[in-house]
């Protein structure tokens, strides 16, 4: 299922993944995809060492609540 396009801020993955070459590739001179491909991981572990659960998002919109209406039509 996609997010609806006015609600990227649904889609966690977009926000994640588009800081990587910001962060991971900015300023180096890779001579080898194998080193890019390892300053890719490195900055992807690194991130993952320290991640930590997403809260407080969207505290007030009406989806987070349990009797939000869904229709499965």
């Amino acid at each position: 299922m996609f997010p609806p396009t006015d609600a990227s801020w649904l889609n966690w993955i977009e926000a994640e993944l588009a800081v990587v070459p910001y962060f991971a590739l900015n300023g180096t001179d890779h001579r080898a995809h194998t080193e890019r491909g390892t300053a890719v991981g490195s900055y992807i572990r690194w991130c993952n060492h320290r991640a930590k659960p997403k809260t407080g998002f969207a505290v007030n919109s009406k989806i987070r609540h349990p009797d939000y209406p869904f229709n499965a039509a």
